[in-house]
């Protein structure tokens, strides 16, 4: 709590400094509206298309993963003043360990669920780009990849919203009818495009699509590669010995990956493709148009995975050494090195 007294006390400060003054979320609300913050963007835009213009609906400015965000201080005093925060739950909303936010206030759209929630099959400490080290470790946390998780989300905010907007509850629940069905559709074309890859080995760049994988009973495995960085050279050496236990053809990334990072993989027979989360906003389009674009990959890439094309994966004897091959030519000291002509 002192840090985060120092932490309101600096925004308002800065706040003077510059003439302006930080307002509390529902002291902004104008024409009555109550205000609701949302903790990711699926669960901003799932009260969005429940809501509509019936409330004041807030999404943080994130720069990054939501589930690394650290409110400072005029966030939290927004937090703190909003008639109803958003919660994914299952671990997600760190920041609750040092933002106060009245229980009556907050929404655990995940709470009553936890029979359904996957635990983590370890935990890893690694970089992880602008948010520096990190660990995964407990729940996963990205529930709404199993679109009937999401729908379960989507109901949980549709009671939620009526309560706080009695008035609109019947627009609320008819609205809340279509959305579960385009969820539902989504649902059955995800499964679709998945039911095609015919059970074939997948690698996942990031230990983000653990629903996703129990979902749609993908024969998947996790690396901790991040698309904007090249993977140094043990990680190279460790993702070709996966590739001996579990010869994938495809890699499916959270973003688009360095094309030099792509075209090394294709080397080893491995096509990347990009499954957005849709965690944070997206730069254009919505929660469905960031989906359909992901099913869209998938359905461009499964024929590649699936056509028995001759892959460079290396053989299924022994494990590959730190000083074999073209694919290390920054090898470890201490490995030979060819004799000068």
């Amino acid at each position: 709590m002192k840090r985060l007294f120092l932490l309101v006390a600096l925004a308002a400060c800065l706040a003077a400094c510059t003439g302006e003054s930080p307002t509390p979320a529902g002291a902004a609300a104008d024409e009555g509206r109550p205000v609701v913050i949302a903790a990711n963007y699926p669960l901003y835009f799932f009260a969005g298309e429940l809501a509509g213009d019936s409330i004041d609906l807030r999404f943080p400015a994130i720069e990054g993963d939501p589930a690394l965000w650290v409110p400072d201080g005029g966030q939290a005093a927004e937090l703190q003043a909003a008639d109803l925060v958003l919660l994914n739950g299952a671990g997600y909303e760190s920041w609750l360990a040092f933002v106060t936010v009245p229980q009556d206030r907050l929404l655990d759209t995940t709470a009553g669920l936890e029979a359904r929630l996957l635990p983590l099959e370890e935990a890893t400490v690694h970089q992880h780009g602008p948010e520096g080290e990190h660990s995964h470790a407990g729940t996963a946390f990205t529930t709404w990849l199993d679109s009937e998780l999401a729908a379960e989300q989507a109901r949980a905010i549709a009671g939620a919203l009526s309560e706080l907007r009695p008035q609109q509850a019947a627009d609320i629940a008819g609205r809340l009818a279509e959305l579960e069905q385009r969820l539902a559709q989504f649902d059955r074309d995800l499964q679709q495009a998945f039911d095609g890859l015919q059970g074939a080995p997948v690698i996942f760049s990031h230990p983000v699509y653990q629903y996703l994988q129990h979902r749609y009973g993908i024969n998947g495995r996790s690396l901790h590669w991040e698309p904007g960085e090249v993977p140094g050279v043990k990680a190279w050496l460790d993702f070709q010995n996966l590739l001996r236990e579990h010869p994938a053809t495809l890699l499916i990334w959270e973003a688009e990956p360095l094309v030099e990072t792509a075209g090394k993989l294709r080397e080893s027979g491995v096509e990347s493709v990009v499954f957005d989360t849709a965690a944070n906003r997206p730069a254009q389009g919505g929660y469905f148009d960031v989906m359909a674009s992901n099913l869209s990959a998938l359905r461009s890439i499964k024929s590649l995975v699936t056509s028995g094309t001759p892959s460079a994966n290396p053989g299924p004897a022994g494990r590959i050494s730190p000083c074999a091959g073209p694919a290390f030519p920054s090898a470890p000291a201490g490995c030979p090195r060819p004799s000068a002509p």
